[in-house]
This record gives C-alpha cells, structure tokens and sequence, in this order.
C-alpha cells in the first residue's frame, strides 16, 4: 500500500485509508506500506518512515510499534559523537528532556534519525500505543527482541486519546499557531474549551477547521484541535470576552475557539504538574 501525507491529514482519505488496512487484516493479510514517492513533493510529504508508521500505527489501533534502525535504541546523547552517552531502556514519557536528546541522523542509512523516531513515539503513545526502537542490523530483530536483544521501551499513555482526537493529534503539520496565556493554559490542563479572552496572538493562514497548535507563552506546545474560526476573524476576536463575539464579527459566531471536544492535549501533565510544584 502506498500513501502520501493526504491519505492521513485529510479525514476522508485518513477513514478510507483504515478501512483498506482492516479489510486486509481480517484476511489475514499482512500489508507492506510506504510512501507513495512517485506523487509525494518536498512540501507535502513525510519524508521518512518513523512517523508514517506510527500514523499508521494509530489509525489500526495497534498496541505497539517497533522502530528498527543502525543503534539499538535512545541514549541520552548520540553514541557515535559522545562515548559517555547512556542508554534507556524505558521511557516512562516523551518529555522536553527526552526530545532534546535526539540527535540528527546516525548514519547515511538512518534518513530520519532519532528526532523522527521521537515524534513517532509522540504520535504512537499518546493515542495508547506502546513503543520500541531496536536495531535492525541483526537477523531476524524482531525475534531478537523478544528473546531479550537490548532496546528502548516507550510506554503508552495511560490516558490515551480515542477515536476522532487520535487523527487530530497525530496531525504532522498544524495549519497555524494561537499562543495563549498562563490563565488558559491552565483552563485546558482542567479540560475546559479554548476561549477568545486567553488566546494572545494568532500565527499562520488557516480556515475553520483545520488544525491548529496551541502553544504557550515560552514556546511550548501545550494541545492540538481544530480552530472554530478562521485566522482573520480569530485575529479580531482574540484576547476579547465571548460574549462581545457578535459585536465585533456581526453574527453571534462560537463561544470557544477550540472546542474541547474538538481539542488534544500533547503536552505532559506530570512534567507540568511538577514544574508548578517547584515554582
């Protein structure tokens, strides 16, 4: 099966595309999937392996993805340029900590690297599917796993996304930005909707509906969900109450600019939690 980045970000496509893969398991096929490098251009397509595997991954509901590569899992720096690197074995969460020790590609033959193979275990774990990177410059690696060969382990969400916010999360490029204040943020971390009144500025061109990232005030991601307005009215509404909507745009509109039910979390709670402990 060959897919191109449209086959996952475009909704219909993403449905059909699980529907081909479902019909293929319950026949006891086992499908062989790549990007479609014949149709794929520099901007629009994945460009490696790890994170269409893990897209596809989430769209099956699998409960784990094996990453093979040229080293045998995550260390805390990249082994060929740091002889002190260490290795893990498990990784309870993909932290700020633990995406800042992917490193760029290992090899010529590693065309995505370790920093791919972080935003694969994002995508995987936190829609409740389990991760491994292990080397695949050995016989038979999957077997070798099992029978003990040393890998990284990256656990699942123990509070997954389902259904409909696992194709929002997973989405590869967010069509724009809203940057948002302490206030809303910690409105969201609660699982409340996005209101005009907390989100400070607006980046990129996007319609309503399309995909948007939620981001704090010092640059982190903080959630990912579909935008109720598009980008120009959402400039003239933002840091306004949801109440003065109508006066500014001429029609009633929508009290959220993100729907809660429309909205993912990708950032880690615990980290967060733990920060504002220490604060």
């Amino acid at each position: 099966i060959l897919l191109t980045l449209g086959d996952t970000e475009e909704r219909r496509r993403y449905l059909n595309a699980r529907a081909t893969i479902g019909q293929l398991l319950k026949m006891k096929a086992v499908p062989v999937i790549n990007e479609n490098d014949t149709v794929a251009t520099t901007e629009i397509r994945y460009g490696d392996n790890d994170r269409l595997a893990a897209r596809v991954a989430t769209m099956v509901g699998a409960d784990m993805l094996v990453l093979l590569s040229d080293i045998d899992g995550l260390y805390t720096a990249p082994p060929h340029l740091d002889p002190k690197a260490e290795f893990l074995p498990f990784i309870p969460a993909i932290t700020s900590e633990i995406e800042a020790m992917a490193g760029g590609a290992a090899s010529e033959l590693s065309r995505g690297g370790m920093r791919t193979k972080i935003d694969a275990g994002k995508i995987a774990t936190t829609a409740g599917c389990a991760m491994i990177i292990a080397s695949g410059k050995v016989d038979h690696p999957l077997s070798a796993i099992m029978d003990g060969a040393r890998h990284s382990w990256f656990a699942p969400s123990p509070d997954p996304i389902k259904g409909w916010k696992t194709w929002i999360a997973g989405k590869l490029v967010p069509a724009g930005r809203l940057i948002i204040d302490d206030g809303a943020e910690r409105a969201l971390m609660t699982g409340k909707s996005l209101l005009p009144a907390g989100v400070r500025a607006i980046e990129g061109d996007f319609a309503r509906g399309d995909t948007v990232a939620v981001m704090a005030l010092d640059g982190r991601e903080i959630a990912r969900g579909l935008s109720g307005y598009d980008a120009q009215e959402a400039r003239l509404i933002s840091g306004k109450k949801s109440a003065d909507i109508e006066g500014i745009l001429g029609y009633p509109g929508r009290t959220a600019m993100v729907h809660r039910d429309d909205l993912v979390m990708t950032a880690n709670r615990t980290a967060k939690s733990k920060e504002e402990a220490h604060a």
